[in-house]
């Protein structure tokens, strides 16, 4: 079995790892690294023809957003993922295109990536050519999964993203009877200062300080993964204001959050039971409460600015690299009395992360914007922290090798080390190809 790390090595992006057995040649992720300039795996044009199938494992960019560039580019086999990760793919690669339009991306691209989508459902195995293949519920959004492929005698699980803790959403990662001799895992929450705190406590927190806004008159923006988190903060704020924690106000969805609504409602037989059973058995579907309001046009937009009524504002683009946040930040940011709450990952090098390192004066547009509304970060992840991260890796029974990707360098270096000596543990590097 050979393995080539063609991104998410050494860095959080741009996921995307070949694996080659008896003549048989897989993908397991195509994704983008979204920044300043995108980056893309380190995948050569005159490999794409022979690879004979890519595995998704979640519709976030960073793990699929590279598929129409692959399209564009001769690959025409089959695209296996859940049937979540196929519509939500076909929304967020599809806003990914408009908004980056990448040079090589053909016109016709989206239409035939879709329509080379095959719908694989959790547990079942199916076969590339020579290599098994099978999906674990990964816990991080809907349809996630982590890839377990069967190579002859030997077995290798890739974690994608994951998530042990259940939430509003989910639930918990899958982590019974894993087996497997090699294990390619993410590291994004892997560094010695990792361990998240209760979340009931955090939740909480974030709240109080959303009311204190409201209450004063402000503003609230949320910038969000339109896939997941998103879904996680809209169904608990919610709950919270019917309950009357929180004041009554607009909830206004505005971005890619929309779309991804409505394909979590019409996916809950991939969500939790709880859930399942709030909107089957008792009629009570919280992806349409009356506390929503749809944002659909600019003009709209220009009136929740200037407006004077308190409100919350969950839109994408979570890292502030783009979409219609960066419209709300331009203006509010002048606003003292308002905030920007993030609540996700903040990768290096985006105007999220400047923000959440203190940033008083930030670039959008090419126009510089004075800092003065309050910013605040709670860790509400969707990944798994670090001590989960070990669990899961002492799950993991006839373990003989760990490789540790999707992680900033120092935090996958602290990964290692708290692996400790149990394991061969390596980070490989970007481009690096290895041989099992």
């Amino acid at each position: 079995m050979k393995l080539k790390f063609l991104g998410a090595a050494e860095e959080v992006g741009r996921s995307c790892i070949m694996v080659e057995y008896e003549g048989t040649r897989i993908i397991m992720d195509a994704g983008v690294k979204i920044g300043e300039e995108d980056a893309y795996p380190l995948l050569e044009a005159a490999d794409i023809g022979s690879i004979d199938g890519v595995v998704i494992s979640h519709a976030h960019l960073d793990h699929s957003a590279y598929l129409p560039h692959m399209v564009s580019n001769g690959y025409s086999k089959p695209i296996y993922s859940t049937k979540p990760t196929f519509e939500l793919v076909g929304i967020l690669v599809s806003d990914y295109l408009k908004i980056s339009e990448p040079k090589d991306v053909s016109k016709d691209a989206m239409a035939k990536m879709l329509g080379q989508f095959k719908i694989v459902e959790y547990q079942k195995e199916f076969r590339i050519g020579s290599i098994g293949v099978r999906l674990l519920p990964a816990g991080h959004i809907l349809g996630s999964a982590m890839i377990e492929l069967t190579c002859g005698g030997e077995r290798l699980l890739y974690s994608g993203d994951v998530n042990f803790r259940n939430t509003k959403l989910l639930e918990a990662g899958y982590t019974d009877n894993l087996d497997a001799g090699i294990l390619v895992m993410e590291s994004t929450y892997g560094g010695n200062g990792d361990t998240f705190p209760s979340e009931h406590a955090t939740i909480n927190g974030m709240m109080a300080s959303i009311k204190e806004t409201l209450s004063a008159g402000g503003k609230v923006i949320m910038p969000t993964f339109g896939v997941g988190r998103a879904q996680e903060m809209l169904l608990l704020l919610d709950d919270y204001m019917k309950s009357g924690l929180l004041p009554k106000a607009p909830i206004y969805m505005d971005g890619m959050v929309n779309k991804a609504m409505g394909i979590h409602r019409h996916n809950v037989v991939y969500c939790r039971e709880e859930l399942k059973n709030r909107i089957l058995l008792n009629d009570d579907d919280p992806f349409k409460s009356k506390n929503f309001v749809k944002v659909e046009t600019a003009k709209q937009r220009r009136g929740i600015i200037s407006g004077e009524e308190p409100c919350i504002i969950v839109t994408t683009s979570g890292m502030l690299t783009g979409g219609p946040v960066l419209k709300y930040v331009k203006s509010l940011a002048k606003v003292p009395e308002d905030k920007i709450i993030f609540v996700g990952y903040q990768a290096e090098g985006t105007l999220g992360r400047e923000l959440v390192n203190g940033a008083k004066e930030i670039l959008i547009d090419e126009s510089r914007v004075d800092v003065k509304f309050k910013v605040e970060k709670y860790h509400l992840s969707a990944h798994a922290d670090r001590q989960q991260l070990l669990q899961f890796v002492s799950k993991v029974k006839n373990l003989k090798k760990v490789f540790i990707i999707h992680g900033e360098k120092r935090k996958s270096r602290e990964f290692r080390e708290a692996i400790g000596g149990k394991y061969t543990t390596e980070i490989p590097m970007l481009g690096q190809e290895v041989t099992i």
